[in-house]
């Protein structure tokens, strides 16, 4: 697993029969600042995720991949390598909350 933005969305309209109705989003994972410890910071890359819980655009995330993608009980018949798992409210670092929903900062 791991924590992830959403950046966006992604809108197919021809697709799998298995995938119609299901909303596709693009995620960017996130990691600790090396250094400072204080932050998390983009890594750069990005995936595409089946989003099972409504979230929005610049909400933190949990993303699973991989086989693990299919065993919950939305997708256990898709075609999917990630899914959006959890919707984060806060991230805690060694006693510090580095992310908090209602700030609505990543620091």
């Amino acid at each position: 697993m791991f924590v992830a933005k959403v950046t966006g969305s992604v809108v197919a309209t021809q697709k799998a029969s298995s995938m119609v109705g299901h909303k596709l989003l693009v995620v960017e994972p996130y990691r600790l600042e090396e250094r400072s410890r204080d932050r998390l910071v983009s890594t750069g890359r990005t995936f595409i995720a089946v989003d099972t819980l409504g979230a929005g655009e610049g909400q933190f995330v949990l993303v699973t991949q991989g086989s693990s993608a299919r065993l919950t009980p939305e997708t256990k018949s898709l075609p999917i390598d990630a899914v959006v798992i959890g919707l984060i409210d806060t991230v805690n670092i060694e006693g510090r909350d580095i992310f908090h929903r209602g700030t609505g900062t990543d620091s």
